[in-house]
């Protein structure tokens, strides 16, 4: 209807006839003649309003410029927070809810690179991949939109109420359902098509078979938009997706750079280094495990910090295996590497290297 009469605003303003020879039904068209509905927009204003949420549609100069290519863009987005990140370059990062540890490790090194360019990165705050990708990016300064599967008043899910927070500090929360909307299973194949039409490409980390990430990397490609995978183990149920995807052509992705890479070449020169550095010698991206050593540890700290892995959590009874020190010493250089940020405990007494 926007289509054929040019804006809501001439929708409602058309005549009976004219409404009726678009193809409604007689009550429908009446309803719209009538301006049913539009007592309840004011009072979804006045709530969006309250709440600090900007309205964005098409004739929105903030609306952003991707997602407007799209077949389905949605008429309106709520946003929360800054809006202006919607017309950034930006790189979608999705993947499962039930990540391994790998998964979540490179979704949070890959989205942290990523953001130090100055991209945005997008995703959908689902547990698992989604939020690892989004605490990537705010760990790194750099910016985040996660695009809702509910109202954007909605905190869903109810353990991500910080990392909400942290999100509207600097970035944004986007929504296209109105305010209370609760987060229905149907929704969230809907908001896929949003996180796909922000981004430059979809980054797909850890899927299984029937993933809603293959949702949205089956729109990036109907989008025309960059699909990217990184691979995993074949015998892990959640490396299904990306492994799939990069047989059917989507790029292997193992560092920031594979994905900058295929961006237009415009876009490429603001992003990308200087190749004059590589010219002389000097390394391109490093791979996402390819660590550093970690400076000022002492004895202890680094015997065990070398023990651990960055893609596999080892359980505390490995460490006391593989670390000839005794078990308190061990214990206490694990804190350390803790407090220090260089070592994340996982449930179970299992340790992991943060990259």
């Amino acid at each position: 209807m926007v289509e054929h009469f040019g804006s809501p605003e001439a929708v409602y303003g058309a005549t009976l006839t004219a409404l009726e020879g678009c193809g409604l039904t007689a009550p429908v068209a009446q309803r719209l003649h009538n301006g049913a509905g539009l007592a309840e927009a004011e009072r979804e204003m006045a709530a969006a309003e309250k709440l600090g949420c900007r309205l964005l549609t098409s004739a929105s100069p903030d609306y952003p410029p991707l997602l407007k290519q799209i077949s389905d863009p949605p008429l309106v987005l709520y946003v929360r927070g800054d809006a202006g990140l919607l017309a950034r370059h930006s790189v979608a990062v999705v993947g499962t809810r039930r990540p391994t540890a790998y998964g979540s490790s490179v979704a949070h090194r890959l989205a942290a690179d990523l953001a130090r360019r100055q991209i945005v990165i997008v995703s959908g705050l689902a547990r698992g991949i989604d939020s690892a990708s989004h605490r990537g990016a705010l760990e790194a300064q750099g910016k985040t939109v996660a695009v809702l599967g509910c109202g954007a008043d909605v905190i869903y899910p109810r353990e991500n109420k910080r990392l909400t927070e942290q999100i509207l500090e600097t970035g944004a929360l986007i929504s296209e359902f109105p305010l209370g909307t609760s987060p229905q299973p149907e929704n969230f194949p809907i908001r896929n098509r949003i996180i796909s039409g922000l981004a430059l490409g979809v980054v797909v980390v850890e899927a299984a078979e029937y993933s809603g990430s293959l949702i949205t990397a089956r729109l990036a490609s109907e989008q025309d938009r960059e699909v990217y995978a990184v691979p995993g183990n074949i015998t892990s149920a959640q490396s299904f997706g990306p492994n799939l995807l990069i047989k059917q052509g989507a790029k292997l992705v193992d560092n920031w750079m594979d994905v900058v890479e295929e961006f237009p070449a415009a876009i490429r020169a603001e992003l990308m280094p200087s190749r004059e550095g590589t010219d002389k010698g000097e390394s391109a991206a490093p791979a996402l495990f390819e660590l550093g050593p970690a400076p000022g540890l002492t004895e202890d700290q680094r015997a065990v910090y070398d023990a651990l892995r960055a893609d596999q959590a080892l359980f505390i009874d490995s460490i006391f295996g593989q670390v000839p020190l005794p078990p308190p010493r061990i214990l206490l250089a694990l804190l350390e590497l803790e407090m220090n940020g260089l070592v994340r405990q996982l449930p179970g007494k299992n340790f992991i290297r943060k990259l």
